[in-house]
């Protein structure tokens, strides 16, 4: 290098310091306490297994409810439009590195002139003069100071964070669609149980009105039983509409149109205990929503050096061309072979004030950013934590009320023969058997929120993604 041409040094070392950095190298933010921020049920040890590793298809092994999510994250306008929203993240992010590279074009031009001498009455548009180019051109922005850098590398943390966003869909929708499903198992559970309970007030129903004939009752006692059945087969037409109703939420979720969903029965489905593979408190940083609030932070730092770099210089090559010029006369000759470079150095003066206003902005929302990602993580642990206590009361709920139903199925069973031998009146019966149902109604529903539990709890560390 030629300590005589100062441009071209400058020229040179622009291009080392412009090309020095990757736009994937993205500056680390503060952390936030993932490690505490999980209260009860997080395993201690340093085993970075979790039921988040657990491919879908594992966690949840009915083929009909496998079938239902591979038809989702196939044609789930949702997560169909995530993916779309990452293209244009994708496109975003080629715009902002074509911005740090050369602008270079290939043209052609023709100049005809003609002048007159200058002397009057003669020689009137009588000097001519051709002048012909073709060649290629260029210009250039050297990003000496990272401020073209910085931009790309917040567009490559958008692009990133919008990776997420499409991650957050696809394990919502993986746990949307188990949720519904399992939902509409308990609702097929429920109808089978009113149904059946229906059956037995319908038995109910004759034996009281045999006992009438028989003297041994009256007409009240009749009735009540009557209205009783007529309670449980109004549950049923419930059901029954709530089925069909959640059949069409499914078809939604599944991108489909409404109609009947392939299933199984509820006491069938078994799913791997919440606890047997380890919560690991700091497996929370791996959510999705949370890798997508730490990636908005670093954009929101790369955004913030770039307005700190618009305050220096910036040299541009505004003009290089190198192509031939001249007349039609010998064009392609090396004669008329032609290159001129035009390059400059500006600062900033007189639009500081904007410039600090653009930096004031970019340093508020970095601050803005930086605390929603600490929210972000405090949530996600209340969550997690919420759901691992709920996840270990329902165990024991299911437990009390597998006794809770043996218990009032004897009573139940015991007043129907008590009544028969009058030994009890119609009301401790229908009391009994009214009972039981709802302690078999509530059972299924325990079932459900224990199923829930267990896909809320995958959903929340992250699962679903593979």
């Amino acid at each position: 290098m030629n300590a005589k041409n100062p441009l071209l040094a400058a020229l040179f070392a622009g291009v080392l310091l412009g090309g020095c950095s990757s736009y994937r190298t993205l500056a680390a933010p503060p952390k936030a306490d993932v490690e505490g921020a999980i209260r009860n049920g997080a395993t201690q040890s340093n085993d970075t297994t979790s039921i988040a590793d657990v491919p879908w298809k594992e966690y949840f092994s009915d083929p009909k409810l496998q079938a239902l999510i591979s038809a989702g994250l196939e044609r789930n306008a949702d997560l169909k439009t995530a993916v779309l929203r990452i293209q244009e993240a994708e496109g975003g992010l080629g715009v902002s590195l074509s911005a740090s590279a050369p602008t270079v074009s290939v043209g052609a031009g023709m100049n005809h002139t003609r002048t007159s001498s200058g002397t009057r009455g003669t020689d009137v548009l009588g000097y001519t003069a051709h002048q012909n180019t073709l060649g290629f051109s260029a210009s250039w922005e050297i990003d000496l100071w990272g401020k073209l850098g910085s931009a790309s590398k917040a567009k490559y943390a958008s692009l990133l964070a919008s990776r997420e966003v499409a991650d957050l869909v696809k394990t919502k929708l993986v746990s949307a669609i188990a949720r519904d499903y399992y939902t509409l198992l308990a609702l097929d559970k429920e109808l089978e149980v009113t149904r059946t309970s229906a059956e037995v007030l319908r038995k109910n129903v004759e034996t009281t009105t045999a006992l009438k004939e028989a003297g041994r009752q009256n007409s009240a006692a009749v009735d009540q039983s009557e209205a009783t059945l007529q309670g449980a087969l109004l549950s049923v037409l419930s059901l029954e509409t709530q089925i069909r109703e959640q059949e069409n939420a499914i078809c939604v979720l599944v991108g489909r149109k409404p109609g009947a969903v392939d299933r199984g029965p509820l006491d069938a489905q078994a799913l791997p205990s919440p606890l047997s593979n380890g919560v690991s408190a700091q497996l929370l940083s791996r959510r999705p929503d949370v890798r997508e609030a730490e990636l908005k932070v670093q954009a929101a730092y790369a955004t913030t050096d770039a307005a700190k770099a618009s305050f220096y210089p910036s040299l541009s090559i505004t003009s290089a061309s190198f192509g031939l010029s001249g007349g039609f006369t010998d064009f392609f000759s090396l004669g008329n072979l032609a290159a001129s470079v035009s390059a400059g150095l500006t600062q900033p003066i007189f639009d500081r004030g904007k410039l600090k206003s653009n930096l004031k902005v970019a340093q508020a929302q970095q601050e803005e950013s930086l605390v929603s990602f600490q929210q972000t993580v405090l949530e996600a642990g209340q969550e997690v934590s919420n759901i691992l206590y709920r996840c270990e009361q329902s165990r024991k709920k299911e437990e009390l009320r597998k006794q809770q139903i043996a218990a009032i199925e004897r009573a139940a069973e015991a007043s129907t023969l008590l009544l028969v031998a009058g030994e009890v009146n119609y009301l401790e019966v229908l009391s009994a058997q009214t009972s039981l149902l709802s302690a078999q109604l509530a059972g299924i529903n325990d079932r459900l929120e224990k199923l829930g539990y267990a896909v809320d709890l995958y959903r929340s560390l992250g699962g679903g993604l593979r």
